[in-house]
């Protein structure tokens, strides 16, 4: 069982997020898209932790987050959004659905490895 969840369609930057957190000691398991995600959060009740991309293709980051809520009822996994992104809008619907935070792009690993850590449980 995983504690922390890596959705991200590059394969380039969820290498380089997985592999930065493993590096560090922390479980991880990785997704290629929302919908890909979407069923490992299904399969995998041991997750604290989604890191997760907006924009991708067959099911996008905000979607799943919004299905892991709504259909799964699963309010208790924290999820940041890794992300291009930084439109207000877009923001706005990721505090609807219950992110905890908004990352842009690149991935500063050691900025954000406490809070990854503590959100990991």
């Amino acid at each position: 069982m995983a504690k922390i969840l890596v959705v991200d369609d590059s394969s380039t930057v969820r290498d380089e997020v997985a592999g930065f957190l493993k590096k560090h000691g922390l479980d991880v398991a990785t997704a290629v898209d929302g919908k890909d995600g979407l069923a490992k959060v299904k399969a995998d009740p041991g997750l604290k932790l989604v890191v997760c991309d907006v924009n991708m293709p067959n099911m996008d980051g905000l979607t799943m987050v919004e299905k892991v809520r709504g259909e799964l009822g699963n309010a208790a996994i924290n999820v940041i959004m890794l992300t291009t992104e930084s439109s207000p809008a877009m923001k706005e619907r990721g505090k609807a659905a219950g992110i905890k935070g908004w990352i842009v792009k690149p991935f500063k690993g050691e900025a954000v490895l406490e809070t990854f850590r503590k959100l990991a449980g």
